[in-house]
C-alpha cells in the first residue's frame, strides 16, 4: 500500500474529473485519481507532470494513498453508477472521511445517500459544477450542499480552483442536504431556457429574415458586445462561423436536428410541479428538445402541409431592434421562473438558500453567466427577501423597455409562420404575471359545476358550491 500523501482524490478521470484535479494540481494540491481505464489514468500522469499528480488502477491503493481524514470526489455518471463506486468505497473509508459528488445527481438520490452514509459516521455533499471541460480546467462555478463542517474541509482547495469574477471565488456553500444539486438542476433549467431562445432566435433570423451564417454570427456579436453579452451568446456565435477544415463547409449545416438531453431540464420540470412553480419557458424548451427527436414524423408533417415559413415583411434593421428586445425579456423570465422555483424551494426543503450569493457565483466560470446576472445579484442585494425577479422595481424598468419589441416580435412571427414556442412562453408568462385578475375563476366554476370542487368568493370567507343545474 502507498504512503498516505495526497490530498484529494478523484474516482472518475474523464474530460471532467481529469480536468477538475488538474486545475487543483495547478494550485499546489497533491491529487489523487483513480479509474478501471488505464488509458485514462496515463492521460491524467501525462498532462499532470511536474505536478503532485497520480493515477490508480488499484481501488484500495488508491484509497490508502489519501491523508487522513480522507476526501473523494466522485465524478461518474448519475444514479446506479454513484451507487455502485459509494459501495465500493464504503468498507475502505474510516468514520470522518467525506465524499463529494460532483456529478448531476437528482437531488432526491443525494438527500437518500446524506442520510444513509451519515448513519456510517461518512460526511457527504452534492455538489453542483458548471463551466464545462474548459471550466473545470481553468476555473469553473460551484455550488456545495450539504454538511457544513465537511465544506470547510475543502473550502480552500475550492475557493482556489474556482473562477474569479472581481477577485471573489465563483464558489459558495449553498445549503444542507441535497441543495447544492438542487440548485445546479435548477441552474441547468434556466440553461435549457436560454439554449432553446437562441435556437428560435437562429430560426427568425434564417427562416424569417433570410440571413446568411455569416450575417447570423454577425447580429450575435453585436448582441455579445452589449447588455445580452453572455457565455452562450458568445458560442452562439463562434458556432455560426465554424467551417469543416476538410471543405469549407458550415458545420452547423450538416448538424442533424435531434436535440438531445441527460435529464436535468426534465428534473427541473418535474420538481417544479411538485412545489407548484410555473416554470412555462423550461418546460417549453424540455418538450422542444422531444419534439426534436421525432423528425420522422416532422418529415412526414412537413411533406403533408407543405407550408412555408416566413419570410417576415418587415424592415430588417428595425426587426433586429425589436429581436434583441424579445431576447432580453425572454431571458429575463428564464431566470425569473428558476430564481422563484429556488426562493419557493428554499422554503419547502429548509435550504435556506441566499439567492444573491447563488447570482454572484453564476457570474463566472458557469454555461449560463451573463451580464445581467449582476442585475439579478443587485435585486437580491438590495432586498433579500424579494420573493420574484420580476418583482424588482429596477429590473422591471428594463422589461418594461422591452415589452414592445417582445409583443412585436412574436405577432410578427405567429403570421410569418415561424415556430418560437420559447418566446411565446416568455411574453405569455409575463402577460399572465403582471395581471392582477387571471380568468381562472371560471376554471373554479366549472370544477364546482361538475365535480363539485367548490369555490372561493372575493371578499367572503369559506368555501361555496353552486348546484349549477
Amino acid at each position: 500500500m502507498s504512503t498516505p500523501s495526497y490530498t484529494i482524490g478523484m474516482i472518475g478521470l474523464g474530460t471532467m474529473g481529469r480536468n477538475l484535479l488538474l486545475n487543483m494540481a495547478d494550485h499546489g494540491v497533491a491529487v489523487a485519481g483513480h479509474d478501471t481505464d488505464a488509458g485514462k489514468i496515463a492521460l491524467l500522469e501525462e498532462e499532470g507532470q511536474g505536478r503532485q499528480v497520480k493515477g490508480f488502477l488499484s481501488l484500495p491503493e488508491f484509497v490508502a494513498s489519501l491523508t487522513s481524514p480522507r476526501t473523494i470526489v466522485l465524478l461518474v455518471p448519475a444514479g446506479k453508477a454513484v451507487d455502485s463506486v459509494i459501495a465500493g468505497l464504503e468498507p475502505l473509508l474510516d468514520k470522518g472521511d467525506l465524499i463529494i459528488d460532483s456529478g448531476n445527481s437528482h437531488f432526491t438520490d443525494t438527500n437518500r445517500r446524506v442520510t444513509e452514509l451519515q448513519a456510517k459516521g461518512l460526511h457527504f455533499f452534492g455538489m453542483g459544477v458548471s463551466g464545462g471541460e474548459e471550466g473545470a480546467r481553468r476555473g469553473p462555478s460551484m455550488m456545495p450542499g450539504g454538511d457544513p463542517n465537511a465544506y470547510e474541509v475543502v473550502r480552500p482547495v475550492l475557493e482556489a480552483i474556482a473562477a474569479k469574477v472581481d477577485g471573489v471565488p465563483c464558489v459558495t456553500y449553498i445549503g444542507p442536504g441535497a441543495s447544492g444539486h438542487f440548485v445546479k438542476m435548477v441552474h441547468n433549467g434556466i440553461e435549457y431556457g436560454l439554449m432553446q431562445l437562441l435556437a428560435e432566435t437562429y430560426a427568425l433570423l434564417k427562416n424569417g429574415l433570410g440571413l446568411d451564417n455569416e450575417e447570423i454570427a454577425g447580429v450575435f456579436e453585436k448582441w455579445n458586445n452589449g447588455r445580452l453579452a453572455s457565455f452562450l451568446v458568445e458560442i452562439t456565435r463562434d458556432i455560426f462561423r465554424y467551417k469543416v477544415p476538410e471543405t469549407g463547409a458550415y458545420l452547423v449545416d450538416l448538424i442533424k436536428d435531434e436535440a438531445k438531453a441527460k435529464g436535468t431540464g426534465k428534473w427541473t420540470s418535474q420538481a417544479s410541479m411538485d412545489l407548484e412553480i410555473p416554470l412555462s419557458l423550461i418546460d417549453t424548451a424540455v418538450s422542444q428538445r422531444d419534439l426534436s427527436k421525432y423528425k420522422k414524423l416532422r418529415e412526414q408533417a412537413d411533406a403533408l402541409y407543405a407550408l412555408s415559413s416566413g419570410p417576415i415583411a418587415t424592415d430588417k434593421e428595425a426587426f433586429l431592434e425589436k429581436l434583441e428586445q424579445a431576447f432580453y425579456l425572454s431571458m429575463v423570465v428564464s431566470y425569473a421562473q428558476g430564481m422563484h422555483m429556488l426562493a419557493k424551494s428554499s422554503v419547502a426543503y429548509g435550504y435556506n438558500l441566499n439567492l444573491g450569493e447563488i447570482a454572484k457565483i453564476w457570474r463566472g466560470g458557469c454555461i449560463i453567466r451573463s451580464s445581467f446576472l449582476r442585475e439579478i445579484y443587485h435585486a437580491y442585494e438590495q432586498n433579500a427577501e424579494l420573493e420574484h425577479l420580476l418583482l424588482d422595481p429596477t429590473i422591471a424598468g428594463l422589461v418594461k423597455e422591452s415589452l414592445g419589441g417582445a409583443r412585436e416580435v412574436l405577432a410578427s412571427a405567429i403570421t410569418s409562420g415561424v415556430a418560437i414556442p420559447a418566446y411565446a412562453s416568455a411574453l405569455s408568462y409575463f402577460e399572465s404575471f403582471r395581471t392582477g385578475r387571471l380568468p381562472s375563476n371560471l376554471i373554479q366554476a366549472q370544477r364546482d359545476y361538475f365535480g363539485a370542487h367548490t369555490y372561493e368568493l372575493i371578499g367572503k370567507e369559506g368555501v361555496f358550491h353552486t348546484q349549477w343545474h
